[in-house]
């Protein structure tokens, strides 16, 4: 570095990225974004799906039904309705029978639970 103590001041113009697209952001009307989200609340719906069929980034529409549930206008599914597991103690030829919808799993009671997992995963997405 030289000992000149000079320095030079760079002045800065924004403007527009080439790489940004071209084209206004889009406005949602909040009928249009209920829509969307009443979709997503249903049984079995993937969120992601619906969000790249309506164009948008599946963050956004995520963003749209957290806030929608924060403010309280949208109720999530109920707490019984929802997938969870209880421990259960195996004797020599326990069964378990789980029902989905119109499906029944039966499992012996020590599988594992990473595999009974996949299994739920597989049936509920089928």
């Amino acid at each position: 570095m030289s000992d000149d103590r000079s320095f030079q001041v760079l002045e800065a113009v924004p403007s527009r990225l080439e790489v940004a697209p071209e084209r206004p952001r889009r406005r949602w009307s909040v009928e249009a974004k209920m829509a969307l989200i009443e979709e997503t609340l249903k049984p079995g719906a993937n969120v992601s799906a619906i969000a790249r069929q309506a164009g948008i980034a599946p963050a956004q529409l995520f963003g749209w039904r957290r806030k929608a549930m924060q403010a309280g206008v949208v109720q999530s599914e109920p707490q019984e309705q929802r997938l969870g597991f209880v421990e259960v103690t195996p004797t020599s030829s326990s069964m378990i029978e789980i029902v989905i919808a119109d499906v029944v799993v039966r499992a012996a009671a020590d599988i594992d639970q990473n595999h009974l997992v996949k299994v739920l995963r597989a049936v509920r997405q089928a």
